[in-house]
């Protein structure tokens, strides 16, 4: 993704990314070889490579896209790679957990069903699928002004649930997460990135309060499931 305010990753994490490291298992992620596709500036890899990761894989689509990981993290333990979450370019069973933040929405339409197959395929038995997403509610629709303008898809859990089982999948755990802070930081974001240039106004109290709701046992923006390959 195209770096354009010059972030850094961080190790640092609030909010909608706190709530994904502390969705995932120590266990799944201590000792074991981790895909993360989609791993952006590389906040989810200062993580796991923290909690102890044997291997980690991290994926992108371009090499421009990893131009900020690569600068900004410097560790053996760390593998970068360019592909695509339905055709990934790895060998059969050959990792023990994947991630992916927020990135089926942005495959090919009608390709879900693939990607879940490429994951089942990479992963070995007994490895598990962590996603999150956004939740197809009304009103985070409503306030997504992708969704009205591009089209930028969420999904029912159902949805993603039948996708995971007809690739081989079983559902693990399934939560909804964050609320109306999410949708004020969503906002905030768009305005002040994509029309400004800059960092979000008021960005920490607006994390803070995110961070806060993220810790509820529920919401309606964001859907996390894990999936495990039996």
């Amino acid at each position: 993704m195209k770096n354009i305010l010059q972030e850094k990753p961080t190790d640092k994490l609030l909010g909608r990314l706190a709530a994904s490291m502390s969705f995932v298992d120590d266990y799944n992620i201590k000792d074991k070889k981790v895909l993360d596709i989609g791993c952006g500036y590389g906040w989810c890899e200062l993580n796991f490579l923290d909690r102890g990761a044997s291997e980690l894989v991290g994926m992108e689509l371009t090499e421009s896209d990893l131009v900020t990981i690569r600068e900004n993290i410097n560790d053996t333990r760390l593998t970068l790679v360019t592909g695509s979450a339905i055709e990934i370019p790895l060998t059969a069973q050959s990792v023990d957990t994947v991630v992916s933040w927020e990135v089926i929405e942005h495959i090919p339409k009608n390709t879900e069903a693939k990607m879940f197959s490429e994951v089942f395929r990479v992963l070995k038995p007994g490895g598990v699928f962590y996603l999150s997403t956004p939740h197809a509610s009304f009103w985070a629709r409503f306030f997504d002004p992708a969704w009205w303008l591009i089209g930028h898809r969420h999904y029912k859990e159902t949805k993603l649930r039948n996708l995971a089982e007809s690739a081989g999948f079983v559902t693990d755990q399934c939560v909804r997460k964050g609320g109306w802070w999410e949708i004020v930081g969503l906002l905030n974001m768009y305005i002040a990135k994509w029309i400004f240039r800059r960092r979000p106004f008021f960005e920490y109290f607006v994390l803070h309060r995110q961070d806060q709701e993220f810790k509820h046992k529920s919401g309606f923006t964001n859907i996390f499931f894990k999936f495990v390959k039996e």
